[in-house]
């Protein structure tokens, strides 16, 4: 099993979740998160005083699929979430040892 957590704009996770739905990729936890990579946060004016944003908003979603979906969820982010500009995110990719369901107690494939 695959975790993938996709840092992305806020206003493509709409875009983004819809896809992963009508491709029958189905359950993914958001998260609104902060943060920074080669965009280096920006300034905005406020009351006529500049000031810095150092950590940027942006939405973590996560999927977690089987190892033969993995390409084709990666896939779907990528077209969905993609402007082409610095700060489109990142998408990261993790193994699972396993999954458990806390209602059932199922493990594995079946908890998903």
């Amino acid at each position: 099993m695959k975790k993938i957590e996709a840092i992305i704009r806020h206003f493509k996770l709409e875009e983004v979740k819809n896809a992963l739905t009508e491709n029958n990729i189905h359950g993914m936890t958001i998260t609104e998160v902060r943060g920074f990579g080669r965009q280096k946060g920006h300034t905005e004016m406020y009351r006529g005083t500049e000031y810095a944003v150092d950590f940027v908003p942006k939405v973590k979603v996560e999927v977690v699929c089987d190892d033969d979906q993995e390409q084709h969820v990666i896939d779907v982010i990528l077209r969905n979430a993609q402007t082409g500009q610095i700060g489109d995110g990142k998408i990261f990719v993790t193994d699972l040892s396993n999954t458990i369901r806390i209602r059932t107690g199922e493990t594995g494939r079946d908890a998903l």
